[in-house]
């Protein structure tokens, strides 16, 4: 009896001996020094990763409030992270580890977090970095799946952070990485929901109600009507290969994205990267906090349109251009006369 009972006590030492060395191991800061991550904004993607081998990537995130113009006559208090909407894109490798830092420079008084649909864990991390002002909370994730994710805050009311204008997007490459391609853009859908002003007021005031009803009063492309039109409209050169890292963040409509004058060569669809692609697709179906990957070659110079195809969003600034410059392609593409001026169309400019 007694040996069984000395043989009981050594193990109940051993766990209980094991037990803090475990759990700071369980809590300890991964070993290799963290990588600064290349952050860009949108419509800018940061370059491919080329290093093979994990790394420790650290993102430095900071959630705020900026009044900024919505459109040519209107102006909007906007909830950032790094005071742009939509926030940076992120870059990373599967395998590696996401090293968070999240502070809060609002001075609401609001807590802020971050969700990054690419995390596997609880709140896929904003359980634990909601920081309030003047706080920092550091967190490491591992990113166990590649594709092409929605990253959000997730303070409570959630769907007013995310109408805010509070999200981003975070590519996750496979390890053997993507195939290389001449140009990359960084789009994302986003609505807006806003209280009817007074008159003459240049200034919108969100509106939870009309977001709980799904009226927007704009659906936009980066944050802003206009935001790829004009000197912000995506620009190549014919014979290359174009890239679209596309997001849908809602909170409430799915998004019809379609390029008007071009198919899709390869449609990653919900930015499953590691499948393969779909063939020459027109529209693809991206949910509310989803998103895609389409690829295509551009042959033809000349004005292309990016839409939301539930088409009257093109008239709450569902709209933006890609420039293609080069030579004419009347193999491709020819007619007997010019096209004309098409005067005030969003869609044939």
């Amino acid at each position: 009896m007694r040996r069984y009972v000395l043989i009981a006590l050594i193990g109940v030492m051993a766990v209980m001996l094991g037990l803090p060395a475990a759990l700071a191991k369980s809590k300890s800061k991964p070993a290799p020094s963290p990588e600064d991550a290349v952050l860009t904004f949108a419509p800018a993607v940061p370059p491919p990763i080329a290093r093979r081998q994990p790394a420790v990537v650290r993102v430095r995130l900071d959630a705020g409030m900026k009044r900024a113009s919505i459109s040519s006559d209107l102006t909007y208090t906007f909830w950032t992270f790094n005071d742009h909407v939509p926030g940076p894109f992120i870059r990373a490798r599967e395998g590696d580890t996401l090293e968070v830092h999240l502070t809060n420079s609002d001075g609401s008084g609001m807590p802020h977090n971050v969700d990054l649909h690419a995390v596997t864990g609880p709140g896929g991390g904003a359980t634990v970095t909601t920081v309030t002002q003047g706080e920092e909370r550091v967190a490491w994730f591992k990113l166990l799946h590649p594709g092409l994710f929605v990253y959000h805050c997730a303070a409570p009311p959630v769907m007013d952070h995310i109408a805010n204008g509070m999200y981003g997007l975070i590519l996750v490459e496979p390890k053997a990485g993507l195939p290389p391609v001449d140009r990359e853009f960084y789009v994302l859908q986003s609505e807006f929901y806003a209280k009817e002003p007074a008159e003459g007021a240049t200034h919108l005031e969100f509106s939870h109600e009309q977001g709980a009803l799904e009226h927007p009063r704009f659906v936009v492309f980066n944050g802003q009507v206009g935001a790829l039109m004009g000197e912000g409209a995506l620009t190549a050169k014919t014979g290359e290969r174009v890239r679209i890292y596309f997001g849908n963040v809602g909170p409430n409509l799915i998004s019809s994205f379609h390029v008007i004058g071009e198919v899709f060569d390869r449609v990653y669809r919900e930015a499953d990267l590691i499948s393969p692609p779909a063939r020459s697709i027109q529209t693809t179906l991206v949910p509310a906090g989803g998103a895609t990957v389409v690829e295509f070659g551009v042959e033809v110079p000349g004005t292309y349109t990016l839409v939301d195809h539930a088409i009257f969003r093109v008239e709450k600034g569902g709209v933006g251009f890609l420039q293609v410059d080069g030579k004419p392609r009347h193999d491709i593409y020819l007619s007997q006369d010019d096209a004309p001026t098409c005067a005030g169309c969003l869609v044939h400019p």
